[in-house]
């Protein structure tokens, strides 16, 4: 079989290669010819595990190409998948499509024979039936069906989750579009993945529906973890009591700084506004939008109040930059709330990330960007943990306690056992947990 992918962003590259490890011959295209020249000579855009040899893997066995040239590889194949990119619109937040819609025009001028037409972009309801009628008009003879295949990648895991997902949502009504993409993933049902077939709506709606769940999920632990520092309870201790529980899980209960990222912020505040269009407002994510946005300026808080109430002037050392670990994407991450909401108050910021810095530096002004953790704590007044990358996870404590001016630690992630880190002599702050030191 062959594809062409549209887009070659997060949701496209990772797709693009990981059905050409299927054996899926692919095209993966881009307007930006400086991208497709870079990823022609195998080095990769974007930070993600295992991404860069499975690319060169699959481009030098010839499954696997990058180019410009939409209308080639449109003619060729038997599925379109459009993988562009959907923002929040400026001023209502919606959902912009104007890049999805663009594509559907170029695809429908280049249509030869029957295709499948995929929205893999996260799109709100009804933007495949949208999709059609743009199709239709510019090409009203052409032969083709459209379908919903939300993505469900999490950065740092896509590969993974892509090769071995939970489950594939494909949304259409037609037989042959459903033999096409059956076709496609057929190699999942060798290890019994669910493939759940329904209708365009419901398959674009089962991605913002799942999307929002979880950023809720982080939301309320997040607020547990509040009432637990008043009452004295242990919010990682609450979040293993209630993750046990089948009908909850474990995943996503892990209080911190707030949800960031490319996908959470943007479709919890689409789907919210595609609620209230329909008349069916959706207050608890409307609420979970408020609480997650106020959370990361009270984290700029947190660290002040640490300082005694000031920062003016004190050097604070800050480690991990992007909204998680295992990706350098700093879209919505807590760190563009918290920087610059401490610089406002006088505070010298030295920073470190593994592998954000250099997409970083272009979102924080007057910000030091250190060559590893212990330069970005050497002499500082405090450092504050808010991405939990691996390296952060066993710092040599009598190094830091030797370097900083004072051992005050405040840790977002809850690395490190309070206890422990009163014993090296830290005033150490975490988030929920009792041990805190004034």
């Amino acid at each position: 079989m062959k594809i062409a992918m549209i887009g070659t962003g997060y949701v496209g590259l990772v797709s693009g290669t990981c059905f050409s490890e299927f054996g899926v011959e692919t095209v993966c295209i881009d307007k930006d010819a400086g991208k497709i020249e870079r990823l022609n000579r195998g080095e990769i855009p974007i930070f993600e595990p295992g991404l860069d040899d499975l690319v060169v893997k699959n481009a030098k066995a010839g499954r696997l190409k990058f180019s410009t040239d939409l209308a080639p590889a449109v003619r060729e194949a038997d599925a379109v998948f459009i993988a562009v990119g959907t923002p929040s619109r400026r001023g209502d937040g919606h959902a912009d499509l104007s890049y999805v819609f663009d594509a559907a025009r170029e695809i429908a001028a280049s249509l030869n024979g029957y295709t499948v037409i995929v929205t893999k972009s996260t799109v709100p309801v009804g933007t495949a039936k949208e999709v059609e009628k743009v199709v239709r008009e510019v090409n009203p003879g052409a032969d083709f069906d459209v379908c919903s295949n939300p993505e469900f990648l999490r950065e740092g895991s896509a590969i993974t989750d892509f090769l071995r997902p939970d489950r594939v949502v494909i949304g259409t009504e037609s037989v042959r579009a459903r033999e096409v993409m059956r076709n496609l993933y057929r190699p999942l049902y060798l290890i019994e993945t669910p493939i759940v077939f329904t209708s365009q709506e419901t398959s674009e709606l089962t991605k913002y529906a799942a999307n929002a769940f979880l950023a809720t999920k982080i939301t309320f632990i997040n607020e547990i973890a509040d009432l637990c520092e008043k009452v004295g309870a242990n919010v990682q201790d609450v979040a293993r009591g209630m993750g046990l529980d089948g009908r909850i899980g474990r995943k996503f209960l892990h209080a911190g700084p707030g949800y960031g990222g490319s996908c959470f912020p943007k479709d919890t505040l689409a789907l919210a506004r595609t609620a209230a269009d329909n008349g069916s407002p959706m207050r608890l994510v409307e609420t979970t939008i408020d609480i997650n946005h106020k959370r990361k300026l009270d984290m700029a808080e947190r660290i002040v109040a640490a300082n005694g109430g000031s920062v003016e002037g004190k050097k604070i050392a800050i480690l991990g930059v992007t909204f998680k670990p295992q990706t350098d994407d700093m879209r919505d991450a807590p760190s563009l709330d918290i920087i610059p909401a401490l610089q406002a108050k006088g505070a010298v910021i030295r920073a470190f990330d593994p592998a954000g810095m250099n997409e970083a530096k272009s979102h924080f002004q007057d910000v030091e960007w250190a060559e590893d953790p212990y330069a970005a704590v050497a002499n500082a007044d405090c450092v504050a943990i808010l991405t939990e990358w691996n390296e952060f996870r066993a710092l040599q404590l009598d190094k830091l306690t030797w370097s900083m001016k004072k051992p005050l630690m405040i840790d977002f992630r809850n690395i490190y056992d309070p206890d422990d880190m009163n014993r090296q002599g830290f005033n150490y702050h975490s988030i929920g947990r009792p041990g805190n030191r004034a």
